[in-house]
């Protein structure tokens, strides 16, 4: 099992790595640890309010194989979180893969994880004058771009991201990862049955409802 961790700060977009998330947990069985600054309510660019399960004091950042960090359409609150960006500058050196998507390559660039590293955002590119951490004869103009332990995305490639995380940790997505067409399945294909074993513990769950 490989350890993974979802960053949290204001206004981090769930679209942008939701694919990657659920294949991990409902396709591969991972479990995510799902962290932030602080342990306070934290709501995403959708409006859904999350509670981190644990704070970056609590833990270390090589501690993970993989830390993935979500796009935001406003990154300077994270931007300028000492210790979020305190909690990335100490994987700078480590083999911890960091798959940041949309915006959140700032994050990494600030950190000093991205240094000599070719990478891709969906920032403003005027971000690249004002920010002077930012190398940008290092910006590739791709969806996605893959450089050492550094995989990065822009927004609109969420799924091609998703498979490119997935594949850097050997998982089987198979050729067509999400490409799936409605008109491609036939009836049958489209009507499900649990096992005779998976509808019998259904049942027994099905017990505690109705008594």
């Amino acid at each position: 099992m490989n350890k993974f961790a979802v960053l949290l700060y204001p206004n981090f977009s769930l679209q942008e790595i939701t694919c990657l998330t659920s294949a991990l947990t409902v396709w591969f069985g991972e479990k995510i640890d799902y962290i932030a600054s602080e342990s306070r309510e934290y709501r995403s660019e959708e409006g859904l309010a999350v509670i981190p399960a644990k704070t970056t004091a609590e833990v270390d950042v090589t501690d993970y194989d993989c830390v993935i960090l979500p796009g935001t359409i406003d990154p300077l609150p994270a931007l300028f979180d000492r210790k979020l960006i305190d909690f990335l500058q100490k994987g700078a050196d480590a083999d911890t893969v960091f798959a940041a998507i949309s915006s959140s390559p700032l994050l990494l660039s600030r950190a000093g994880i991205l240094r000599g590293k070719k990478f891709t955002s969906g920032y403003f590119m005027q971000m690249t004058e004002a920010f002077p951490f930012i190398e940008k004869d290092n910006f590739v103009h791709r969806g996605v771009v893959e450089d050492g332990n550094v995989i990065t995305g822009i927004g609109m490639f969420f799924r091609e991201f998703a498979e490119a995380v997935l594949r850097r940790f050997n998982y089987d997505v198979g050729d067509d990862f999400m490409r799936d067409k409605p008109e491609d399945y036939s009836e049958e294909e489209l009507t499900f049955y649990w096992s005779d074993e998976e509808y019998k513990a259904f049942l027994e769950e099905l017990k505690a409802y109705s008594e």
